[in-house]
C-alpha cells in the first residue's frame, strides 16, 4: 500500500479529482482518501512513482 500526504487537497472534488488522476494509472487499484488529514493510501501492484506523477499532472503534487 502506497500512502501519499497530498497539502491541497482540502474537499470532497479535491478528492474526487485525485482518485480520478489515480485511476488513470491503475483502474483497479484500492483508492482511499481523507481530506481533513490531506492523505490518500493506495493498494496497487504499481510502484508509487507512476501514482506521483498522475498526481502531479492533475494539479496534487504530493508533499513528502
Amino acid at each position: 500500500m502506497h500512502r501519499f500526504i497530498i497539502p491541497t487537497m482540502t474537499c470532497g472534488g479535491c478528492a474526487r479529482s485525485v482518485t480520478k488522476a489515480l485511476q488513470g494509472v491503475d483502474p483497479d487499484a484500492r483508492i482511499e482518501t481523507d481530506p481533513p488529514a490531506r492523505e490518500v493510501r493506495v493498494e496497487s501492484a504499481h510502484g508509487p512513482e507512476a501514482f506521483v506523477a498522475a498526481l502531479a499532472e492533475a494539479g496534487f503534487p504530493t508533499s513528502p
